[in-house]
């Protein structure tokens, strides 16, 4: 209706238009009055309009707007995708994920001692330190794997092999790992300041075991537990039976740019009718020979007990580490020695922004900011450490050993590393005497490593 209205409004004023332009000229007062009428004829309109909209209900028009900016297009995450991180892995949208996983490490080193303390096994050797192969990934539900496994030196051993439930701050693990004992065992061999660990750790046996294991890790803390057997590989004998508790318990608070890290270990071992005997003997500094210039040589033991202390800081380029670990054995019918291993290191990483990593209680990845692929230097680091074990208690002359180490660290992209390391070696009461029978004296071991993981 109201359409019909307008028109109606629009012919009348056209008709009088015209009508008004064909007539002769108008006095002020007529034009006056014909203003008037078209006045009223417009209000008249208005009114009907009103009265005819009250009458059949139809709302006013809305106003004409522009049209609202269309939504961005939201792209579905695909159901798989890849990402790289050293190697391929795949995820996908439900919770998997898929890793192939390794390493490899090549050794040349060389050990100088005195006339007749290391004979064909001193010199220079070259060995592959480690071959690691496997993968790891993530199963829906919050459950986490890993399985790999060292096939250097023409054998196949396995390492990691496990299978870890925890969606939240609080994990179990089944499977072969490292027991909790040390911050520079269980710190990986990737990324240890030396190409061998401390001498505690090779002397006391500590390696991976079979079990079932806890953790919790909260911000600042990390409490660790479980209850093991022994390396899959011993295990294949049906005497083997023996059994440890091993716990250990962090605190890392951060404090500022200063990563602090306090820790104690514990460790409980009984033998039961496994191994007759034990023996503790490192290796000296290096790997590639299998000469043991202190060593207890193999004694009945029928428990084991160790106590462990850990510090470490870590603030910019700069890091300080130091261990202590005691451990006991009990022998029947005899004294019980106990023995004792430690070190202290301080180290620097010379590259400009670049520091040494730190995650979850142990030591993490050299990563530099500058890698070579953009023109960088890589990630440059110098270690010294002094360390120590005692072979000598309870009647048993195992000997001492100290060494003073450096080491000189280059990492020109994350994944790559290169580490060179010397030691000097000053040994008492040694297991392997020279060709005058002297056990006190000194040797040289120096060592090369060149590695890559992925």
């Amino acid at each position: 209706m109201r359409p019909l209205l307008t028109a109606s409004f629009l012919a009348t004023t056209m008709f009088i238009l015209p009508q008004a332009a064909h007539a002769q000229a108008m006095t002020a007062a007529e034009a006056a009055d014909l203003r008037a009428q078209i006045e009223a004829l417009k209000a008249q309109v208005q009114t009907l309009e009103s009265r005819l909209d009250a009458a059949t209900g139809q709302p006013a028009p809305a106003p004409v707007t522009a049209p609202a900016p269309a939504a961005p297009a939201v792209t579905a995450k695909p159901a798989t995708e890849i990402v790289w991180k050293g190697a391929p892995e795949i995820r996908t949208a439900d919770g998997w994920s898929f890793k192939p996983r390794g390493r490899m490490q090549v050794d040349v080193a060389s050990i100088d001692a005195p006339a007749g303390v290391t004979g064909a096994r001193g010199g220079v050797g070259t060995e592959f330190r480690r071959i690691y192969l496997g993968f790891d990934g993530k199963i829906p539900g919050g459950f986490a794997y890993r399985a790999e496994a060292d096939i250097a030196n023409s054998g196949v051993e396995l390492a990691d092999v496990y299978l870890t439930y925890g969606p939240g701050p609080l994990s179990v693990t089944a499977g072969q790992i490292k027991p909790f004992w040390s911050l520079d065992e269980l710190t990986s061999d990737l990324f240890n300041s030396f190409t061998e660990r401390a001498a505690f750790t090779q002397a006391f046996n500590f390696k991976r075991r079979v079990g079932l294991s806890a953790q919790y890790k909260g911000k600042a803390f990390l409490i660790q537990g479980g209850v093991f057997g022994d390396n899959a590989n011993d295990l294949l004998s049906d005497t083997n039976n023996s059994f440890s508790l091993d716990g250990r318990a962090v605190w890392m608070p951060r404090l500022g740019n200063t990563q602090l890290h306090l820790a104690g270990s514990a460790h409980w071992r009984k033998l039961n009718d496994g191994p007759s005997g034990v023996r503790y003997a490192p290796r000296p500094f290096v790997h590639t020979t299998d000469a043991r210039l202190v060593d207890t040589g193999v004694f009945t033991v029928s428990r084991e007990r160790g106590l462990g202390l850990e510090g470490a800081l870590l603030s910019g380029p700069f890091h300080v580490a130091s261990e202590a670990y005691w451990q006991k054995a009990s022998r029947p019918g005899f004294a019980n020695p106990t023995f004792f291993g430690g070190y202290a290191e301080v180290g620097y990483v010379l590259t400009r922004g670049d520091s040494r990593g730190y995650k979850d209680g142990t030591f993490d990845r050299l990563s530099p900011k500058r890698p070579i692929t953009d023109g960088g230097p890589g990630a440059i680091e110098i270690n010294a450490r002094y360390d120590h074990l005692d072979l000598n208690d309870a009647g048993i002359v195992g000997g001492r050993q100290r060494t003073l180490g450096v080491s000189l660290v280059w990492a020109p992209i994350s994944y790559v590393r290169l580490t060179a390391n010397y030691g000097h070696l000053m040994v008492d009461d040694a297991a392997l005497g020279t060709v005058t029978g002297d056990r006190d004296y000194s040797a040289d071991a120096f060592g090369l490593r060149t590695q890559f993981d992925f």
